[in-house]
């Protein structure tokens, strides 16, 4: 029998119920099952004018049809209005995540991919969370998982995901970057199959440090760690300014950009693919893909939200499930 993928819906005031609407429109080669409240969706539904069969999975071997969505009911607990933030709703959400990452942990399913979620109100509720990044990892147990986001032609994995950037720099240290590197070369080799990958190092520094004279992280954390690397015949650059690395002349050779920090490698992969990317969590013992993009609480009911990155990621994911 074909495990299925589970979707969550995310914050259940934004896009992330009408996106999952969406899905009705494929035919998958497994199940794909989306975690919401059913009258949530039904009530979405009617308000975006969607004709859509909510099934609710039993174990079904096959797929669902053109028009049906299979669901799993996960209960709100107070009522949804779209586009407004409701803390009590946090715990909803949640569950989303434990009941995806306890269906993947136990071989109930080949793994998820997730709607936005708001950290905000979920932190409002008194929940302490920094992102599903690191929800996975805690409920998985393992030491470091790795953020990366790809379009199709460019793959950016980080060092570091949510800190502040006054914190980046401590946070670099040689053992979490080693840490990094074997997770985001296993996992282009073994999820990927790339068998040589080739990775650009960004330097953390304007200039990669400038020889030292902006900085000397390059030159007594990364470069060190880097050149271990090299003398063991793994393709990887030393630490490049990373205000010319993503050109095309440097990308064109690339299978992945390693970036020091969340804002330094994104905004250039979202201005290539935005609403075409996706983030996928390397490092995971099941396969985790994501939307590139947050919760839009003003489009939430109006029927203009896109949903391409949430199908690309959902593409991913059986894909990797296939290899």
């Amino acid at each position: 029998m074909a495990l299925p993928l589970y979707i969550t819906s995310g914050e259940p005031a934004g896009i992330g119920p009408d996106i999952c609407l969406t899905l009705a429109a494929r035919v998958d080669e497994r199940p794909v099952v989306v975690l919401v409240d059913k009258d949530l969706l039904l009530q979405r539904a009617r308000q975006l004018g969607i004709d859509v069969e909510l099934i609710e999975y039993k174990g079904q071997p096959v797929p669902s049809e053109k028009g049906q969505l299979y669901i799993e009911h996960v209960p709100l607990h107070v009522e949804v209005i779209a586009g407004e933030l409701n803390p009590k709703n946090s715990a909803y959400v949640i569950e989303q995540l434990r009941r995806s990452a306890e269906y993947a942990m136990t071989a109930k399913s080949v793994g998820v991919a997730t709607a936005p979620v708001q950290k905000s109100v979920i932190n409002d509720a008194g929940i302490v969370f920094s992102g599903h990044t690191e929800f996975y990892q805690d409920f998985a147990g393992v030491a470091r998982v790795v953020m990366m986001l790809a379009t199709k032609t460019l793959r950016v994995a980080l060092v570091t995901t949510h800190l502040p950037l006054r914190a980046v720099a401590d946070a670099i240290t040689p053992e979490r970057l080693r840490q990094v590197i074997d997770i985001l070369l296993h996992d282009l080799q073994t999820k990927f199959k790339i068998e040589q990958p080739r990775v650009l190092v960004c330097g953390l520094n304007p200039h990669a440090g400038e020889d030292g004279y902006l900085g000397r992280e390059e030159i007594e954390v990364i470069n060190p760690v880097l050149e271990s690397y090299r003398q063991h015949g793994v393709k990887m650059s030393l630490s490049l300014p990373a205000d010319t690395l993503f050109t095309p002349e440097h990308l064109k050779d690339a299978d992945a950009v390693l970036a020091m920090y969340h804002d330094q490698g994104l905004p250039v992969l979202k201005s290539q693919g935005f609403g075409e990317a996706i983030n996928i969590t390397l490092g995971l013992p099941f396969i985790r893909t994501s939307v590139d993009h947050g919760t839009a609480l003003s489009l939430a009911g109006t029927g203009i939200a896109k949903s391409s990155s949430l199908h690309v990621a959902v593409d991913l994911a059986l894909d990797l499930a296939r290899q």
